[in-house]
């Protein structure tokens, strides 16, 4: 089970988190939010996955923060149509193949533009309430590598309240998903049953029930939470 820390603002607090050694590490590029980032990201180990997390931006902005950011993977939290993550999907798949070319001709010149070497991952989130229609989800299995299903509330994201799990059990589909949705340390066990399911979970995703305010996490939780799974 992978683990998703999300929310990420300050350069001290980045460290502090990496050094817990996560599996993917989550920036959140979308100015409504308190948690918006803005800055410097630290280096740190290639292993941590670099997440852009956008709501409803235009593919032109999210290629250029891959590119700035080095994101080796994108968290689209709004109302992308299929159509959008087939083109942005297109666009990255172009801008990688372009970048492999240039490497392959300039090894030693540093390029202007970067993409990984590997395939940047694409992350779809689908808001959950009362009751949800997988069949929704069905055009979007060929063109990204996760579901994320968060609580449907307020804000995009960040609400710190759960959803009913109870509904995953019709879900339908081998295509893994990240849980997320006011996960805290009081839902060890519950965490802890839902992965015992045959349910194709690959990571839980927390933010807001480890903050001591937007974007400022607590290490010592996180520790904790991630010692006990």
């Amino acid at each position: 089970m992978k683990l998703k820390v999300c929310g990420m603002k300050y350069v001290e607090n980045i460290e502090q988190i990496v050094g817990l050694k996560p599996d993917y590490l989550g920036f959140i590029f979308y100015e409504k939010s308190k948690r918006n980032f803005e800055g410097i990201i630290p280096e740190f180990s290639k292993s941590i996955k670099k997440t852009g997390v956008f709501v409803n931006e235009y593919i032109e902005i999210i290629i250029s923060l891959v590119e700035e950011y080095r994101l080796d993977a994108i968290q689209l939290h709004g109302d992308e149509s299929l159509e959008y993550v087939a083109d942005l999907k297109n666009q990255l798949k172009e801008r990688r193949t372009l970048f492999l070319d240039e490497n392959k001709q300039i090894k030693k010149k540093k390029n202007k533009h970067y993409i990984s070497e590997n395939e940047v991952e694409l992350i779809k989130v689908f808001g959950i309430k009362d009751e949800f229609n997988f069949d929704y989800l069905k055009p979007y299995l060929e063109v990204v590598d996760f579901f994320l299903f968060d609580t449907k509330g307020k804000e995009r994201g960040g609400n710190g309240t759960k959803f009913d799990w109870s509904i995953l059990k019709k879900y339908p589909f081998r295509k893994p998903f990240f849980l997320s949705g006011g996960i805290g340390l009081e839902d060890v066990e519950a965490v802890q049953e839902i992965i015992k399911s045959n349910l194709p979970i690959y990571a839980l995703d927390i933010n807001s029930k480890f903050e001591l305010k937007p974007g400022l996490k607590n290490i010592n939780e996180v520790k904790n939470f991630k010692n006990t799974l």
